[in-house]
């Protein structure tokens, strides 16, 4: 083991590398008659040490490092690159999670709806109901309360006008 560090060695490629990978691997005379190959680690003291290896184990060490790169660019390519938070989870859901502020002004908002609706005459209230909320068309609300298309579409009608004008107070 050559513990000096080799002379006049080639300029190679700057690869990534893993940072659990100890081994840097060199070439020097790449370009002679005879090329030399070099291993360079850092032993247990902390000492960088340089020793010469053959072709067939430069050649595996270089296709480790290239091997290493191809697994960094796929992880580049299709893993998360930021921090994954609660706040970027739900800012890419479907359907985002709202603020606790949204959600209870939201439930205000229908609490104070319900107590209108609560306010409106019984036979608009029923309609009303039947119509937006049991999704029933005015011809199936007037079969049920044997009454015209036209007298429930005019209930409804009346129930919002009244509806806008509770919020309006």
């Amino acid at each position: 083991m050559a513990d000096s560090h080799p002379k006049n060695l080639d300029p190679r490629p700057k690869r990534r590398r893993d940072e659990e990978n100890p081994y840097e691997i060199y070439t020097a005379g790449i370009n002679t008659a005879h090329p030399r190959y070099f291993l360079a680690f850092t032993d247990d003291s902390k000492v960088k040490r340089w020793m010469e290896i053959d072709k067939a184990l430069f050649d595996a060490f270089n296709e480790f490092e290239l091997d290493d790169l191809s697994f960094f660019n796929e992880v580049d390519r299709h893993y998360e690159k930021s921090e994954v938070t609660e706040a970027t989870l739900n800012k890419r859901a479907a359907k985002p999670q709202e603020s606790v502020e949204e959600a209870v002004s939201q439930r205000m908002e229908v609490d104070k709806l319900h107590q209108a609706i609560a306010k409106l005459p019984e036979k608009q209230r029923r309609r009303l109901v039947l119509y937006y909320f049991g999704e029933f068309t005015y011809e199936q609300i007037a079969d049920m309360e044997g009454c015209t298309k036209r007298a429930v579409k005019f209930s409804v009608d009346i129930a919002l006008k009244n509806l806008k004008e509770i919020f309006q107070e």
